[in-house]
């Protein structure tokens, strides 16, 4: 099937795409979360199959006769820039293959960038957005299926390597299961970012009480007297001849 498609097509394979279809004949995953009792279809983690590895620009996008063609709505106007390399063409220039349909949310394509005969070492992967924008992805087939596997097929995640970003409902469940994997400024920033960092003078921080002396108050002598004791009193007795005093 693979010697019969290169024939077909006048393309090479790169050889990490005929390994991954000599293990299967494409690949279509998907996963769900339970949210109150109901069960919301969320990831979806899609290969084409060899059979539907077919040319974007021979699809048929209208019914209409003398309809307008991906060739006539290309914007020649965007070329390539320092950090991104020059973008595929709808016409002869390139041969653009579908890998993925995203959901109807795009198309994920195997682009040759020199036309046919397409050779296997100009073989890219690029994102094609639902208004007709390239973005590139990785340059080779592994690299994407990487990508792939960790964005776990969440709803647009190919969106996140545009200018525009994903949607703000896509951006929810990214930040729900992907957190660092959607910050992508953060993976460009040191390994050691990632790590907490605490200063334990804050984490144990505790407000310092000042004591406040007390007032003393006077002093109260034993036996419950009040005030500063008087002097001594003294008492004279009589001697009667009938009671005798004594000393």
């Amino acid at each position: 099937m693979i010697s019969s498609w290169e024939q077909k097509n006048n393309c090479v394979l790169p050889e990490d795409v005929k390994n991954f279809y000599l293990m299967t004949n494409g690949f279509h995953m998907t996963w769900s979360v339970k949210l109150d009792e109901h069960t919301i279809p969320l990831g979806s983690m899609a290969i084409n199959s060899i059979a539907k590895l077919t040319q974007l620009n021979q699809s048929s996008m209208y019914s209409l006769p003398n309809a307008p063609t991906l060739a006539d709505l290309e914007d020649d106007a965007l070329e390539a820039s320092e950090n991104q390399p020059e973008k595929p063409h709808f016409d002869s220039r390139s041969v653009i293959f579908e890998l993925d349909p995203c959901n109807g949310n795009g198309k994920v394509c195997l682009v040759y960038k020199r036309g046919k005969p397409a050779l296997a070492q100009d073989a890219e992967i690029w994102f094609l957005d639902r208004a007709l924008y390239w973005h590139f992805l990785t340059d080779s087939f592994t690299a994407y299926y990487r990508l792939l596997i960790t964005h776990l097929g969440l709803p647009q995640w190919q969106y996140a390597f545009t200018s525009y970003g994903i949607s703000p409902q896509a951006k929810q469940w990214f930040n729900m299961y992907k957190p660092i994997t959607y910050n992508t400024d953060l993976l460009a920033e040191e390994t050691n970012c990632f790590v907490n960092k605490l200063d334990p003078s804050k984490v144990f921080k505790s407000k310092i009480k000042t004591l406040i002396p007390k007032k003393k108050g006077p002093v109260q002598p034993a036996g419950g007297q009040k005030g500063p004791p008087g002097p001594p009193s003294t008492s004279k007795s009589s001697s009667s001849p009938g009671n005798p005093v004594r000393k």
